[in-house]
């Protein structure tokens, strides 16, 4: 590997071309018209150049089981999970090992390196947890993973749990987890919440609560963990994943609970793929979306960010761990199609989750660790629009993934034209 790596002609978010040069894994210099002896040189030809995806909402350990023991026929969340129960019975260290680097060398030829995954800790054996810790330093090369405790089983539910949860801290999992809507009673999720919050405190840990995964509208423990976070003083360290309820809240207590989500300063995860397609499955018609309150979250300023969730596993039986194609769909059953939305988008699968990750050094600046992407488009725009492939994917300066984009060669009469599905000026 060269120690300098010169990249001509690059697009920046705002559009400006430039050049950037990287030295010893780190960039160097970042204006046009540079130059650098014995420097290798990518040519981006005015593709859009951007900091790393980052995915921050996984199950690597139930990743890649789609079918295993059987598979989940009426796509509930409630079948999943059962689903899921009987394979956990079944769970082998080295499978989960294998699928796990696997879907995260998927994440990393799809552009994101900085990765969160919960792992089911309700399992008195600790194989998952065992087998994650071991990935975790597997891909430390390629990607950055962080691990959640997370008590699928529910905390006061799964007599061990709370013991298994700390177990797990010990062990070396950076976030505390938790799932009080399925908890045995409201009282029981109530405390869910707070031992996740004084776990976190402990040992100086992040939160990220699978929260009112539901729909239903009495499911209200956003609210709980944006007061814990506000009393704490823990906000930007909080995140509540899906909390699909909320799109069935009264649009009056909505915006109260945004509110305090906005003062607590914590953090928001939405995953589309599952969520548009485990919810409201047993509404008829008319059907209520599966997902949160996305427009009115960010409106007023919520960092909102989009996470895979499932890939191949009891709740969704597809994916490929490409956080583009999660910002298409949501912009789709999200309404997310106004032109000021799109960057929003695109903030929502590389700033936004950077910063609830809380990611030091990301960004293509000079000084940071030189982590970016080249993408086959000139915009954020046309990114999404095509959810195209990531040309170059470069970690602390080296380059980790090389994709030639697809050429179609169209042959009408006597004439071939080469179509890529970008508008021509």
């Amino acid at each position: 590997m060269s120690e300098l790596l010169l990249i001509k002609r690059a697009r920046l978010r705002s559009g400006e071309l430039t050049d950037i040069l990287i030295e010893n894994g780190r960039f160097a210099s970042i204006r046009p018209s540079l130059e650098a002896e014995r420097a290798e040189i990518i040519d981006a030809n005015g593709s859009l150049v951007t900091p790393p995806f980052c995915d921050p909402h996984l199950h690597l350990d139930a990743t890649l089981s789609v079918g295993r023991p059987r598979y989940n026929m009426s796509g509930t969340l409630l079948e999943g999970i059962r689903v899921w129960g009987e394979y956990k019975a079944t769970l082998d260290r080295d499978t989960v090992i294998k699928n796990a680097i696997d879907v995260v060398k998927w994440e990393v030829a799809n552009g994101s390196m900085f990765l969160r995954t919960h792992v089911d800790v309700t399992d008195v054996t600790g194989v998952a947890l065992d087998a994650l810790l071991e990935v975790r330093d597997a891909v430390k090369e390629y990607a950055d993973l962080q691990l959640v405790a997370f008590p699928q089983d529910c905390i006061f539910t799964f007599p061990e749990a709370p013991a298994l949860m700390e177990q797990a801290m010990k062990a070396g999992c950076e976030v505390v987890g938790g799932l009080p809507y399925f908890e045995l009673s409201p009282e029981d999720g109530v405390h869910d919440v707070k031992f996740a919050f004084d776990l976190a405190e402990k040992y100086g840990a992040m939160v990220d609560i699978h929260c009112d995964e539901n729909t239903d509208d009495q499911s209200r423990y956003v609210e709980y963990i944006a007061r814990e976070a506000i009393v704490r003083g823990m906000g930007e360290r909080v995140t509540a994943s899906h909390t699909t309820a909320m799109h069935n809240y009264n649009n009056d207590y909505a915006g109260k609970v945004i509110g305090n989500i906005r003062r607590a300063g914590m953090n928001m995860i939405t995953n589309p793929f599952a969520n548009s397609c485990l919810q409201n499955r047993t509404d008829g018609y008319p059907r209520r979306r599966g997902h949160t309150r996305v427009d009115e979250l960010l409106s007023a300023g919520v960092n909102v960010a989009v996470g895979s969730d499932d890939i191949m596993d009891p709740w969704y039986p597809m994916g490929k761990g490409s956080p583009l194609c999660g910002a298409q769909l949501l912009m789709n059953y999200a309404q997310l199609s106004g032109y000021s939305q799109i960057p929003q988008l695109f903030d929502m699968i590389t700033v936004n989750p950077a910063r609830l990750l809380m990611l030091d050094g990301y960004g293509i600046a000079e000084g940071n660790p030189a982590n970016l992407i080249i993408l086959d488009a000139d915009s954020e725009f046309d990114a999404i629009r095509l959810t195209c492939d990531v040309s170059y994917v470069i970690r602390n300066g080296r380059i980790m993934c090389k994709t030639q984009p697809a050429k179609r060669a169209l042959s009408i009469g006597n004439q071939t034209e080469y179509i890529d599905f970008k508008l021509k000026q």
